[in-house]
């Protein structure tokens, strides 16, 4: 799961050695894991994907004990900080990331009790991830929750920064589904009738034109997708051969075909046929017979 792309300009949210307060990034992400929560399909994902502002360590903490993996894209090394474990510990190779802040152990044990109520009110839905970031977020630096959240959120970021060193595939997992998502994003932000500006001040509005856009682009990204299968597999039954490599860089958020003005028209009335989804370029390759 990924959170709206935003830009990657630094932001109040991104820690930099200071206690920071309720943000944009602690929004976008906790709405993220709001809707997680309420999520009831058979999908449950378990990771978050976010841009770079989606580092605030009140949040990394939150998001570890409601159980999700956050994976954002980073950026801006320059800025974060490596937690030691202890203020003694030290590192052969590695100690150069490090700062001399160390992590307060005594202060997470202390509120653990808190902590861990705090998520089951979360998660039995007693309470709103998004109003409880917004509460602690207010005079933060004398609010000993939000800082026993941020201290567990410094020990899980550090982990994740030394997971995102060490490990090459999740670089690369990361970078892709994000970049995917800012795909999606801006092929949405080009369907949406009159611009990005809702004219509106009514929460309910705003999610009804946010669901109808992303329904919208759905629909248009699934016939784009039937539509190249259809090629692929009619290319592929006149013998000439189908490199899955250059089918791979095929996008479905294609523009130039779609005509986003002029007379639509709503046909409710299933079609006759099914629509070809699979896609046949080897026999028994791809599917088993």
């Amino acid at each position: 799961m990924s959170e709206t792309s935003p830009s990657d300009a630094p932001t109040p949210g991104a820690e930099t050695g200071r206690a920071c307060g309720y943000s944009r990034c602690d929004q976008r992400i906790t709405y993220i894991i709001e809707g997680l929560l309420k999520n009831a399909s058979k999908i449950q994902p378990d990771t978050i994907h976010a841009d770079t502002q989606g580092q605030s360590l009140p949040v990394f903490g939150l998001a570890a004990l409601m159980g999700f993996d956050l994976l954002p894209r980073i950026r801006n090394w320059h800025d974060l900080i490596f937690y030691r474990p202890t203020p003694g510990t030290r590192y052969q190779h590695i100690d150069s990331l490090f700062g001399d802040e160390a992590i307060d152990w005594t202060l997470t044990e202390t509120h653990w009790t808190d902590l861990l109520r705090t998520a089951i009110s979360i998660r039995e839905n007693r309470l709103s991830s998004v109003t409880l970031l917004r509460r602690l977020g207010n005079h933060s630096r004398k609010n000993r929750l939000y800082r026993a959240f941020r201290e567990l959120g410094r020990a899980v970021r550090t982990i994740t920064l030394l997971r995102y060193l060490s490990d090459p595939d999740l670089r690369e997992q990361i970078t892709q589904i994000t970049n995917r998502n800012e795909s999606f994003h801006n092929f949405a932000d080009w369907l949406m009738f009159g611009g990005k500006l809702i004219g509106h001040n009514d929460p309910d509005y705003h999610e009804k034109i946010i669901k109808f856009n992303e329904l919208l682009a759905n629909c248009v990204i699934y016939s784009t997708a039937q539509d190249i299968t259809d090629a692929a597999n009619a290319i592929a039954a006149d013998g000439h051969p189908v490199d899955l490599d250059d089918l791979a860089t095929i996008s479905p958020y294609i523009t130039h075909v779609i005509r986003r003005f002029g007379n639509w028209i709503l046909n409710l009335t299933p079609p006759a046929t099914n629509p070809t989804t699979r896609l046949d370029l080897e026999a028994q390759v791809l599917f088993a017979p």
